[in-house]
């Protein structure tokens, strides 16, 4: 036992000892630093500073920003996550038009940026991001007006210099030109942003992003300052060569949802998709958005995938929400309660052979789908058989258990017949029974 060599990390190979680092978070790995100058030098790897999550790190200043910025961060860096001090005790605004300047000339390969909790009002547009941003998100966070708005500030190439300057001296001199910069006459190309519990955000910000040209997905969730008038003036007007131009012409999925935030008045913004939107082909309601938007669905001739999360639902509202979307492709319904009557099932079944017979004139079957329940000789095979075989559903006891990836087969089988193509998703459902 005497000649067993005891090994320490010492011995271990750089690429192992950086695979090692990884799983520290980054408060932990700048204390790594400190071991010695190996590990120093190691913990400076761009490897580890790919995914860079400083939320759950409480306390973080705008100094400690730039000490990060000048010494670890790099052009590894791809994903950078911020929590600011909007609702901290010592207030105060975490990031500054030099520091996201800098940040954009040392980290060229900056692809996504996730602020929560940040005051952007001392910001005056986002043109100060760095230009190689294709993922924004946003949460809780405030918001100053025009801050959307294409045109950069008037000393904004002056304040980049200025940063460029002050980090290359910082780091010995070095100056090269780097991909942030020469991009810099190229407008916004984010492609995707999330706005999730943003009170500032109004339909002026909404306004403005019709001149992103390269926005594609829109998420807004609990915005509660957006009205269906602000939705109806970004939809595109107009058409050349038959493709959508003017407002969000470029926007291919569009989430907007309430889910009943304190102090909030419902505006019924999905009211505003009534007016049609060419060129959307996924659209995803959530909370008290549902009801009003699956009015309106209708008018969305190029929808192909529809989610539905988050809402109290009966059978009826979806059939005649979906009914007319011949061309959907997946409908998903995320923790979704569905409010089924004892009876209801027979009679909207029967509600729902009607408006199958007057869209597809098949007078002369209605009356035998409707008094001929109970029978498995329906022209629809399985589909149909089992909808009138089975009179008493799974879920007609209260608390029996029930299939999660089909709690509701009535709605299963009534899709199948209106939307033969159509996938249908059930996440996290529920079925609430009710009295008639």
């Amino acid at each position: 036992m005497a000649d067993i060599k005891t090994c320490t990390l010492d011995y271990f190979p750089e690429n192992i000892l950086i695979d090692i680092l990884s799983y520290l978070n980054i408060k932990e790995l700048v204390r790594a630093g400190r071991v010695c100058k190996r590990w120093r030098r190691l913990v400076k790897d761009q490897r580890l500073w790919r995914a860079v999550d400083l939320t759950t790190w409480k306390g973080i200043t705008l100094h400690f920003l730039w000490i990060l910025l000048r010494q670890y961060l790099g052009c590894g860096l791809r994903c950078l996550r911020l929590r600011g001090l909007l609702l901290s005790a010592r207030a105060g605004k975490l990031l500054s038009e030099s520091w996201l300047q800098a940040l954009a000339s040392k980290c060229p390969r900056l692809r996504r940026l996730s602020l929560s909790n940040a005051d952007l009002r001392g910001l005056r547009s986002c043109s100060l991001l760095p230009r190689t941003l294709q993922v924004l998100k946003l949460h809780a966070c405030e918001l100053p007006p025009g801050f959307f708005s294409q045109s950069p500030p008037d000393s904004g190439e002056e304040g980049e210099t200025a940063a460029s300057a002050s980090l290359n001296s910082a780091e010995g001199g070095k100056s090269k030109p780097s991909k942030g910069q020469a991009s810099a006459a190229s407008g916004i190309t984010i492609d995707t942003l999330v706005l999730d519990n943003v009170p500032s955000f109004t339909d002026q910000h909404l306004q403005s992003l019709s001149s992103w040209e390269k926005l594609t997905i829109l998420e807004l969730r609990d915005v509660i300052r957006i009205t269906a008038a602000g939705v109806r003036n970004c939809a595109p007007k107009e058409f050349v060569v038959k493709s959508p131009v003017g407002g969000l012409s470029r926007l291919r999925h569009l989430e907007m949802g309430n889910f009943g935030r304190p102090g909030s008045q419902m505006q019924m913004a999905s009211l505003g998709l009534g007016v049609g939107w060419p060129g959307l082909e996924e659209v995803s309601l959530g909370g008290r958005e549902v009801g009003p938007g699956l009015l309106c669905l209708r008018r969305l001739r190029d929808l192909h995938r529809l989610r539905l999360r988050n809402c109290p639902l009966s059978e009826m509202q979806v059939l005649r929400g979906c009914r007319i979307l011949r061309g959907l492709r997946q409908l998903e319904f995320d923790e979704v309660d569905f409010q089924v009557h004892r009876r209801q099932p027979d009679r909207e079944a029967g509600e729902l052979v009607g408006v199958e017979v007057e869209e597809e004139e098949r007078g002369p079957e209605r009356e035998a789908d409707v008094e001929g329940r109970g029978g498995a000789g329906a022209g629809g095979g399985g589909v149909e058989g089992g909808e009138e075989g089975e009179g008493q559903e799974p879920v007609a006891e209260p608390g029996a258990p029930f299939d999660e990836t089909d709690p509701v087969p009535s709605i299963r089988r009534a899709l199948a017949k209106l939307l033969p193509q159509c996938t249908l998703v059930f996440t996290g459902c529920k079925v609430t029974m009710r009295d008639d």
